[in-house]
C-alpha cells in the first residue's frame, strides 16, 4: 500500500508510475483500480485511517488525474471502481463493481442496470461496467450467449469495455467462435453512436445521470414498469435481454413515438410490446422526433 498521505509517495505516483511508466510511452487510458482498501489500523503519514477510509478513494482519483494535468496530457481517460462524496470531481467514470459472469440477479448482468440508477441518484452520473463480467468460480462461467447480451448492453453506455473475467480459458471472450460476428457489429455501431455519446456525457457533465431508470420522464417511480430497461440520454431506450434462450421481450414503452432501431417499426409509448430479440439485436427504441433520430437510422445502416 502506499501511502497517499506522504507527499514523497504522491510524487512517486504522479510522476514515477503514472508520467514516466504509463504517459511517457503513450498510454492513453487505464483502470485505476481499488481505492477502498485502506486499513484502518495501518500508520499514516498524515491522519487517522479510520476517518480517511471512505475519503481514499477519492484520494486515489485525485491523484491520478492531477498526474495526467501536472504531465500535460491531452485525451487520457482513467476510470475508477471506488469512490465517495466528490469523486466524480476527479474521476471521468467509473465502473459498479466486479459482477458475476451469470444471469444471478443480485450479482450477476441483471445487477448492472439498479446499481447504475443508484449510482446515478447519488451524484455519479457516468458509469458502465465490465462487460461479461469478472468473478468466475468453480461452474460459474459465462457462454457466448451470455457474453453477447452483456456486449449488446455495453454498446448502448458511454463506455463499452470487456473483461476477460478472472477466469479468462473457462470463459467464452469477444473472439469467440459465434461471438466475434456481433462483437464487430456492435462497437461499429457503438462508434457511430459517438455524437450522441457525447452529448450525452456532456449532460452527464451537468449533473444529468446517462443511465436513467424507466420512470424518468415519468418522474415517479411508482410508474416504473421495468427495473432493467433503461434510458440512454433522453432519445433512446434501451431493454436488455436477460433471460437465457431468449428470443423476444416483452418491453413497455414510456410516453412518445418510438422507433424501433433494428426494423424501423413505428410503436406508440405508455403500451407494452412483444418484440423480436434475436442474439445482436437487444431491442432499443429511439425517439422518432428526436434531435439524433437521423443518427440512429444512419448508424443501424452501417451494421445492416
Amino acid at each position: 500500500m502506499l501511502d497517499l498521505t506522504n507527499p514523497e509517495a504522491v510524487r512517486y505516483i504522479k510522476e514515477v508510475l503514472i508520467g514516466r511508466n504509463m504517459l511517457a510511452l503513450g498510454m492513453s487510458g487505464w483502470m485505476a483500480d481499488f481505492g477502498e482498501y485502506l486499513p484502518v489500523d495501518c500508520v499514516l503519514h498524515d491522519g487517522d485511517p479510520a476517518k480517511l477510509h471512505n475519503a481514499w478513494p477519492v484520494l486515489w482519483a485525485k491523484i491520478n488525474r492531477e498526474a495526467i494535468e501536472e504531465y500535460g496530457a491531452k485525451d487520457v481517460l482513467f476510470f475508477t471502481r471506488s469512490g465517495y462524496l466528490g469523486v466524480q470531481s476527479w474521476a471521468p467514470i467509473l465502473w459498479n463493481g466486479d459482477q458475476h459472469t451469470d444471469r444471478s440477479r443480485d450479482y450477476g448482468m441483471p445487477c448492472v442496470m439498479p446499481a447504475s440508477f443508484s449510482l446515478a441518484f447519488s451524484g455519479v452520473t457516468m458509469v458502465h461496467c465490465d462487460i461479461g463480467g469478472f468473478f468466475s468460480f468453480g461452474k460459474m462461467k459465462r457462454d457466448g450467449e451470455l457474453f453477447t447480451r452483456w456486449m449488446e448492453m455495453g454498446a448502448f453506455s458511454l463506455l463499452m469495455r470487456s473483461h476477460e473475467s478472472i477466469r479468462p480459458w473457462a470463459n467464452a471472450q469477444f473472439d469467440a467462435e459465434g461471438v466475434l460476428e456481433h462483437t464487430v457489429r456492435l462497437t461499429k455501431l457503438h462508434a457511430a453512436l459517438r455524437p450522441y455519446l457525447e452529448h450525452v456525457a456532456a449532460e452527464a457533465g451537468e449533473g444529468v445521470p446517462a443511465l436513467r431508470p424507466d420512470f424518468w420522464t415519468a418522474e415517479d417511480y411508482g410508474d416504473s414498469r421495468d427495473p432493467y430497461a433503461y434510458f440512454l440520454g433522453d432519445e433512446l431506450f434501451v431493454c436488455p435481454v436477460i433471460k437465457k434462450g431468449a428470443k423476444k421481450r416483452r418491453v413497455f414503452l414510456p410516453e412518445g413515438d418510438w422507433v424501433h432501431l433494428w426494423s424501423g417499426k413505428r410503436f406508440k409509448g405508455e403500451r407494452r410490446y412483444t418484440v423480436d430479440a434475436p442474439l445482436g439485436q437487444i431491442p432499443v427504441f429511439y425517439r422518432r422526433d428526436g434531435a439524433y433520430a437521423e443518427l440512429f437510422r444512419e448508424a443501424a445502416d452501417t451494421i445492416q
